[in-house]
């Protein structure tokens, strides 16, 4: 405490007066020590009491209360149970072949016994007979053996030996990223015109830093990226901030195995199932696979030529087909699917398309689609019979009023429209009702540097309104940040 003459801060009073080193207020000696006994009160209730309610409950802590425990235990007898359904499965398929190799043994035994009886009643057997028939029987003893175990049998049991039991079931602790509101964009947003890279990068190959010819992807809330890589035949996983990727579908080489892929386009992540939703190109297929941990996938729309996809808030899920011209909605376990979009023939009247491949659909299940070989992008209101065009349709150029091979698009808050511009290397946005886009990212020619792009194809913002964009030919997925400070 500190002394001097002033007025007490509680009765008014002057003389020798204490000043508190905390709240710097001035008390005479009475109320000082009054204050004082406040202050006591208060750290005994708010610190001391606190610190010892903490200290009684870490006491009680219980290690096996805890959920992980409970999900672990569960995880261990779901686990043990497919184990023993397995080794069921396979003792069950072991009695199959050995009672078929039994039946085998049993007729070739009765011909040979039938033979050998037949030649002794007739005694009709020479030397050779008798080698041959010692022969027969010499097989006979072998197969005998093989099937009652003392000799190596033709069945034999494979092991999963992929199988990583140290990893089968682990614990890492995450970076908890609490969600923030998403960043409003306006027509007034930039971005900055360098890209900074976020996946790939290091030219054209299979290693885990690398990608090649990256396709459709998307980013969730953690600023992780999930990317259809298209001719590594895989889909990559890339977390914030780092230099390679994990293989998390596709791992098992190109092939039409549901545990493979070939040349996935695009990727999205269905929440609600919990599993992502692959577009596997050149197999026409959909996958669904599981988000963690996944092995291979299941085939949910088969036979398509798909190009691309995307799903609603209510879990429908959105196909582009690039041949038949059109754009079905799917619920899952439909066989059939809906067609929302074109269907009419390839052409570019307004209730048709050529070529259609990324799609956008917004809240009121209005579906945009990228129009690719009529160089513009539609909209086709829910339930319409033909689209509205919404940006470029004045023929594949290179102007602000023109589009060439458009390919990822999106929609933001206000309706405004961002197209990855494909054969002119740059993504533009058309503001809603425009009649020409402007330059957002890219134009400055097809090329390598951090302002440049060599053919973009899917593009996405993450929730902080940063602009990612897949540079496919120069396999890497660069991100362009807002730019808090523009120049114009």
């Amino acid at each position: 405490m500190e002394f001097g003459i002033s007025r007490c801060s509680v009765c008014q009073r002057t003389g020798s007066m204490c000043i508190c080193g905390g709240c710097k207020t001035v008390f005479c000696l009475k109320d000082f020590n009054e204050h004082r006994q406040q202050l006591s009160n208060r750290f005994d209730h708010d610190i001391v009491r606190f610190h010892d309610e903490l200290l009684s409950r870490m006491k009680q802590i219980n290690d096996s209360s805890n959920e992980l425990f409970t999900q672990i235990n569960r995880w261990e007898a779901t686990t043990i149970d497919k184990i023993h359904k397995a080794a069921e499965s396979a003792r069950q398929k072991l009695n199959k072949m050995l009672n078929y190799e039994k039946e085998i043994f049993k007729e070739q035994f009765a011909n040979l016994t039938k033979q050998i009886r037949f030649q002794r009643e007739e005694n009709s057997f020479v030397e050779n007979d008798i080698q041959l028939l010692k022969h027969k029987l010499n097989k006979m003893q072998q197969s005998l053996r093989q099937l009652t175990g003392q000799d190596k049998s033709n069945i034999v049991l494979i092991e999963n030996s992929k199988i990583n039991w140290n990893n089968l079931i682990y614990l890492q602790k995450q970076q908890l990223i609490l969600p923030s509101p998403s960043t409003t964009i306006t027509l007034t947003t930039k971005w900055t015109q360098n890209g900074l890279t976020v996946a790939g990068g290091y030219r054209k190959g299979s290693g885990f830093n690398q990608l090649y010819c990256p396709n459709g992807f998307f980013v969730d809330d953690n600023l992780t990226v999930y990317i259809a890589d298209f001719s590594n035949n895989r889909i990559v996983e890339w977390k914030f901030d780092s230099s390679s990727g994990l293989v998390i579908a596709g791992e098992n080489g190109q092939g039409n195995r549901t545990d493979q892929l070939d040349g996935p386009i695009d990727v999205i992540l269905d929440k609600e199932k919990d599993s992502f939703i692959i577009c596997d190109k050149r197999n026409r297929r959909v996958l669904k696979w599981p988000y963690r941990g996944g092995t291979s996938g299941q085939t949910i729309i088969p036979n398509i030529d798909c190009a691309c996809l995307t799903i609603d808030q209510d879990g429908f899920i959105y196909v582009s087909d690039i041949r038949q011209c059109f754009v079905k909605r799917w619920k899952i376990g439909e066989t059939q699917g809906t067609i929302v979009a074109g269907g009419n023939g390839k052409g570019d009247r307004l209730d048709q398309l050529n070529s259609p491949t990324f799609l956008f659909v917004d809240r009121e299940q209005s579906v945009y689609v990228a129009d690719r070989d009529n160089h513009r992008v539609m909209k086709w209101p829910q339930n319409a019979q033909e689209g509205i065009m919404i940006a470029g349709g004045e023929g594949q150029g290179n102007t602000l009023t023109q589009l060439s091979s458009p390919c990822g698009i999106l929609v933001d808050q206000l309706s405004n429209l961002y197209i990855a511009d494909r054969g002119n290397h740059r993504v533009v946005r058309w503001a809603k009702d425009s009649d020409q886009g402007t330059l957002i990212v890219g134009g400055n020619g097809q090329g390598q540097q951090s302002n440049q792009l060599n053919e973009p194809k899917g593009i996405a913002f993450d929730r902080h309104g940063n602009l990612y964009v897949a540079d496919c030919w120069n396999h890497r997925i660069q991100r362009f940040s807002i730019d808090s400070n523009p120049t114009s």
